[in-house]
């Protein structure tokens, strides 16, 4: 072959490696384990350049680690249950267990001629029986253990899907995928004790070195530790008091009234008999109460005509009004107003005109507020007014300490330690799920599921016809003969739970399944025991709080029922999250001026300009017009700039087409060296061109001297040894040159893939190939370069990197090879260039022996053309040498 074919060339090896099965992970004694693993994809169908990226980053350290020595695990499998697929059922008329395994089987298709080093005997899916039945187990033992538990709870209902949605699940109070109107309903729902657990996921995250500081911060916002109190206000009704839960009691003589939760116990009752308050509520459970939302929505209340004593001024009485931004889930439900110093509370008082008095000031600043509240970091000195315990200039924090105890000594609050982290509810009203394994009877109530009826497989049809996904609502619901059972504990007939377990759980633990993925248990110890922690863990930021963290609480949860070793508590020794892969929008518009989006296949760039390569039809078969009559091949497209890629908007690169144009290694190439991997990277066609052609480059050198070493050129007989022994001798610079050059590069590049400089580690390949192609060096240490540098490139461009090690006679395969060793004496540079300064103004540099002697210095300085031309004449008055830094020359 006499040209770079990628297509041949990446076929073969990916069959080479199959066969000699390198990537099978094993335990070994010999070696060092180390695990892999990237947050694994939804079967969509098709993969994307998102999948490239992410699967590269994970390949290029697996390969790098299995050349350094160490026995490499780096699995492979997806995450399948979920709304999507039951949607995707319905739209189409397909079983979401067909469609799914459908996708799986298109998506591995696609992903292996990435040529990524995937274990791919560990393959499972999420959806797998052997996989669920396994989740039901460890949902037993949770139960057990009391991690699970049953309540009945306040939940975002979406009436169209027909489900339970979380939080983030609700987008501006509309179901993210049907678009309809959340409501609040209260169900019987399955909950996880993560809350109980609060403080050490807490504390430990300061155990995570080698995670990114901005997850840990989201993580510690999440969980959202705060020192406050609960302070009961005493109603002048005589009726209960309302006890408040509040992390600013410093700023408590500016409370002007009572905010209670319109799922309020108070709010409940007052609205069996108060039909605007009732309506009230019931407009409020429409709302999105994710906490950005909460943000942004409009402050809205209603006053109960209920009125609170002050605390601490009795002679002062607060209104108690149902705000539609406090939480029943956050402390009680209930908090006391300081328009002052919340800018929430100054919105809320302004529009309905309640009192607004100060509890401090800043220093020298006594004002009143306005229209923004003074809210000081609680690192900032204030001055507090008259504040009931005494203090007065102190830091906001040190107002909150004292108040707190104050109250305390007076019997007139208690401090509290609160986390926002509440408990994860699992139950979805919804058929593609790992079903919850127990029963309801009569007689007994709720029972678990006896471990040997595992698994509860989910019902492929309904009692021999088609389940239909067209009716709305869960499908298990209506399905009697999977409904109905016995009861475990009386045989008596029975219920099954029809609720299926959020997504979230499946992923929360396939880490550790990827250990022994046919293990007859959740984990093997054994195997658990040798392969865990995961060493590197690669994703996306969007998982950097609830993934992460419903991980951290299974491993706990796993390690307590006894499937993981207590080292696993943690099960993440290092996390990396890589940015997205965006491209530009092309865009026309149809008759009626709406947006039209065309693949970038579609669209051919000129000078700058986008234009379609051909007419544009509609299902008829009708050329489609702009909205001025033009053809829309006529028309130039809109480029708009580059932004996640996004199937609705059309701006996907399908990798596919890629690799069948340029193949594999071009597109992990692409993506590992245009930007810093936890950036942005912006894929251009131009981008990928060059990208081929420089590989195209390195295959024609490597080529070249395979030819040298048939034609019988002498010196491509010397070893290794002889040829270093020469550079000792000092016989040829120029082969010093190189030699020296490539163990730069070595040191360059393994600096650069052990810490995640995949970037700049290639800019070093790049430098490096390019001395390497202009060197008169002799041929034997052109060929050793050439070996070397396919080493270098093996992580990122596997398939190249073994064709290149095959021409040139490397032993065995270049992913079985040992990584190459940096000859530290090669680093030392012998030489050192010299500024030479006359005056202090820079005239002239040179390069000498880094040992040469001050003298000898002085005198090549002074013949100088440059210094002698600013002497003049003149006699130096001295020469100062500072070694290996710089010459000073004074006239």
């Amino acid at each position: 072959m006499s040209r770079y074919s990628a297509a041949e060339i990446e076929k073969n090896w990916q069959e080479a490696w199959d066969k000699a099965g390198i990537f099978r992970a094993q335990r070994s004694k010999d070696k060092p384990k180390y695990y892999v693993l990237e947050m694994f994809p939804y079967p969509s169908g098709r993969i994307h350049m998102g999948h490239v990226r992410n699967y590269t980053l994970g390949d290029v350290i697996a390969r790098y680690k299995r050349a350094t020595g160490h026995n490499v695990l780096h699995p492979f499998g997806f995450d399948a249950f979920g709304l999507a697929a039951e949607n995707a059922a319905m739209d189409r008329g397909i079983h979401p267990n067909d469609w799914t395994y459908a996708n799986i089987a298109d998506m591995v298709e696609q992903m292996k001629p990435l040529g990524s080093s995937l274990d791919w005997e560990r393959m499972f899916n999420t959806c797998d029986v052997e996989y669920y039945g396994q989740q039901q187990a460890l949902f037993l033992d949770f139960l057990e253990k009391g991690l699970v538990y049953r309540k009945n709870a306040v939940v975002n209902w979406d009436p169209v899907d027909m489900t339970v949605l979380a939080n983030e699940q609700v987008i501006d109070g509309k179901g993210w995928r049907s678009g309809a109107d959340v409501e609040k309903r209260e169900l019987t729902q399955w909950f996880f004790k993560i809350s109980d657990f609060s403080e050490e996921l807490l504390e430990a995250l300061d155990t995570l070195e080698d995670w990114p500081a901005k997850v840990r911060l989201m993580q510690e916002n999440w969980i959202g530790k705060s020192r406050g109190i609960e302070i009961p206000f005493e109603r002048t009704d005589g009726g209960d008091a309302i006890v408040c839960y509040s992390t600013r009691p410093d700023t408590m003589r500016g409370a002007s009234f009572i905010a209670i939760s319109p799922e309020h116990p108070l709010s409940r009752e007052l609205a069996e008999s108060n039909a605007e308050l009732a309506a009230f509520i019931a407009e409020t459970r429409k709302m999105d109460t994710t906490e950005a939302a909460m943000e942004k929505a409009e402050k809205k209340g209603l006053d109960t005509g209920i009125t609170v004593k002050h605390p601490v001024y009795p002679d002062r009485d607060l209104p108690v009004w149902v705000g539609n931004f406090v939480l029943m889930d956050y402390g009680t439900g209930a908090v006391f107003g300081c328009p002052a110093h919340d800018q929430r509370d100054l919105d809320f008082a302004r529009k309905y005109d309640l009192d607004v008095r100060n509890a401090f000031y800043m220093p020298g600043q006594e004002v009143e507020v306005e229209n923004e509240a003074l809210v000081p970091a609680k690192t900032e000195q204030v001055v507090f007014i008259d504040h009931f315990a005494g203090i007065a200039d102190c830091t906001s924090q040190e107002g909150i300490d004292a108040t707190i105890d104050w109250f305390e000594a007076k019997g007139l609050g208690t401090g509290q330690v609160k986390y926002r982290l509440r408990d994860w509810g699992l139950s979805r009203q919804r058929y593609w799920g790992c079903p919850i394994p127990v029963v309801h009877c009569d007689a007994c109530g709720v029972v678990p599921e006896k471990k040997e009826n595992l698994p509860v497989e989910l019902p492929y049809d309904e009692d021999g016809a088609p389940i239909d996904f067209s009716i709305p609502g869960n499908p298990l619901d209506r399905h009697p003969s999977w409904r109905n059972c016995t009861c475990p504990a009386c045989g008596k007939p029975a219920q099954r739970e029809t609720d299926t377990m959020d997504t979230f759980v499946d992923s929360s633990w396939y880490f550790a399944r990827f250990t022994a993925p046919h293990a007859k248990a959740p984990t093997d110890m054994a195997e658990a025991e040798y392969w865990m922690n995961v060493d590197q863990y690669i994703g996306g930021i969007e998982h950097a709080i609830l993934h992460l963290l419903y991980s951290r609480f299974f491993a706990r949860a796993m390690q307590i029922c006894g499937h993981l070793p207590e080292k696993a508590i943690e099960p993440f020794d290092a996390l990396f999250t890589q940015g997205m892969v965006t491209h530009e929008i092309y865009q026309t518009r149809d008759g009626n001026g709406r947006p039209v989006y065309h693949l970038p296949e579609d669209v051919e760039l000129r000078e700058g300009k986008a234009f379609l390569r051909r007419e544009l039809r509609d299902e008829s078969g009708n050329i489609l017009f702009d909205s001025i009559g033009q053809s829309l091949t006529a028309s130039e497209v809109e480029i708009i700039p580059s932004a996640k890629m996004s199937k609705s908007k059309k701006n996907v690169v399908d990798p596919v087409n890629i690799i069948e144009a340029f193949g594999a290694d071009t597109a992990r190439w692409f993506v590992l060296s245009d930007s810093p991997p936890e950036r942005d990277v912006e894929w251009t066609a131009a981008g990928a061109e060059a990208a081929h052609k420089f590989l195209g480059r390195v295959w024609r050198k490597a080529y070249e001297l395979s030819q040298m070493k048939a034609d019988g050129v002498a010196d491509l007989d010397q070893s290794l040894q002889e040829i270093m022994d020469s550079y000792q001798l000092g016989i040829n610079a120029l082969d010093d040159e190189l030699m020296r050059a490539m163990h730069k590069t070595i040191d360059e590049v393994t600096k650069g893939v052990e810490s995640f400089g995949f970037n700049a580690a290639i800019a070093k390949i790049y430098g490096f190939f390019n001395q390497l192609s202009k060197s008169k060096a002799a041929a034997s240490v052109q060929w050793q370069a050439m070996q070397v540098l396919a080493q270098l490139m093996s992580p990122m461009t596997p398939h190249l990197s073994e064709e290149i090690w095959s021409m040139l006679g490397g032993d065995g395969l270049v992913a079985q090879a040992p990584w190459p060793q940096v000859d530290e004496s090669m680093l030392v540079e012998d030489t050192v260039t010299l500024p030479i300064q006359v005056n202090g103004k820079r005239r002239a540099e040179i390069s000498v022996p880094k040992d040469m002697d001050k003298a000898e210095v002085e005198k090549i300085v002074l013949t100088q053309d440059a210094v002698i031309r600013a002497l003049e004449g003149a006699t130096p008055k001295k020469v100062i040498v500072v070694p290996g830094r710089i010459v000073n020359v004074v006239i």
